[in-house]
């Protein structure tokens, strides 16, 4: 009786861990008000969801095609091989369209936890269903009922999950914008945040976050003038 109760509760912290660090990757400095906390309570199956996408910039389809066979949180890594389509209005699985998007990403340990919990709860509720529960696609994220998610219904939950709490205005494709961003504004080199994101050349990623480059250009000139004449950069 206990292990169900302490599957929650982990589940719980992560999501606790959640709503600070989305705060924290949001454009605009967000206060979560309490009211905050319990919305994402409420949507505790999908709280893993918003984490993995701002921790890895992962397409929407992505996320929602992934399956538990695809992850090991042993080694927090997980490989993208397919995604979640709309074929006219109808769920779909496809292979990614280019070589690229066939990717394996490193996950973070808040990540890794969050998905640990999320699985915990998960098996929870497919003991709970039992011969109720679709289990026939393993995927990490689904329905109550083991259904695969809308793309839409995600977007839109996403959407509320915002308007009711004290975060930005923002979309839920702007999760990975804010990652790619935020890797570049880190000096990571603009190769390995392409290869994270999937795109299908480096010069995809050069192109939609130009905005960005210009200003690594000034760093790493600036900290190579230092080395030379010997000066101490602030960090």
């Amino acid at each position: 009786m206990l292990e169900p109760l302490r599957a929650r509760l982990r589940c719980y912290q992560a999501r606790d861990a959640f709503t600070k660090a989305l705060g924290r990757i949001t454009p605009k400095p967000a206060r979560i008000s309490p009211s905050a906390v319990t919305m994402l309570r409420t949507n505790w199956s999908l709280s893993a969801a918003w984490l993995l996408l701002a921790t890895t910039g992962m397409r929407r389809g992505e996320a929602l095609g992934l399956h538990w066979g695809d992850v090991t949180l042993d080694h927090a890594r997980l490989s993208v091989r397919q995604a979640l389509v709309l074929v006219g209005n109808e769920p779909a699985l496809q292979a990614p369209k280019t070589a690229k998007g066939r990717r394996s990403i490193p996950l973070p340990p808040e990540t890794v936890a969050a998905l640990k919990a999320h699985k915990a709860a998960q098996l929870q509720e497919r003991f709970a269903l039992g011969a109720d529960y679709d289990n026939s696609r393993d995927l990490v994220f689904r329905r109550e009922d083991g259904t695969w998610v809308h793309p839409a219904s995600l977007s839109r939950r996403f959407e509320t999950l915002v308007r009711q709490t004290s975060l930005p205005e923002i979309r839920l494709h702007d999760l990975r914008h804010t990652f790619a961003t935020l890797a570049l504004q880190a000096n990571v080199p603009v190769k390995v945040v392409s290869e994270i994101l999937g795109h299908a050349s480096v010069t995809i990623t050069y192109d939609t976050y130009s905005h960005v480059i210009p200003g690594m250009a000034e760093d790493a000139t600036r900290k190579v003038a230092a080395l030379v004449f010997g000066r101490v950069e602030p960090l």
